[in-house]
């Protein structure tokens, strides 16, 4: 049987290369993964704005280490994770998927790769009030009336 994939000719470090700035999305796909030194949370999303992204998916990680709990943190309560379940420092996999809320990421380039940065997180709400400029983390110096997440 031949299956039609739109985009399998094309260069996935070319797809990437314009995630940059902030999206509005929905949680896809969530499952944990164990690593000795660093486990983490593999997640798709699905963007819903801006406009020119819509149904647009990309995958991240976010760092369940020790270190790194702060962030999960963050992304959980951004998204309106459960609140009981957060309290019960327990993640269900099933709970997470359709959250929705706003992520600022840009493509980061390591060994050859190209991999998705979830730089900050925001909860749906706030999608109004973000800087809606394709790339708002072009600008070196940024501006003192940036959003900052």
């Amino acid at each position: 049987m031949i299956r039609k994939l739109p985009g399998l000719h094309t260069n996935p470090i070319d797809f990437a290369h314009d995630l940059n700035g902030f999206f509005l999305v929905q949680v896809k796909y969530a499952a944990y993964r164990w690593h000795p030194q660093k486990p983490f949370l593999a997640v798709r999303f699905r963007i819903l704005e801006p406009e020119a992204y819509l149904n647009r998916s990309f995958s991240g990680r976010i760092y369940c280490s020790e270190r790194a709990l702060w962030r999960l943190h963050w992304f959980l309560r951004d998204f309106g994770y459960d609140s009981e379940l957060l309290s019960r420092d327990q993640i269900d996999e099933k709970a997470l998927l359709d959250l929705r809320g706003v992520i600022r990421t840009s493509a980061t380039r390591y060994r050859g790769g190209s991999y998705q940065s979830l730089d900050g997180f925001a909860p749906a709400s706030e999608w109004e009030t973000v800087p809606h400029a394709p790339n708002p983390c072009a600008d070196e110096e940024g501006n003192s009336d940036d959003l900052q997440l």
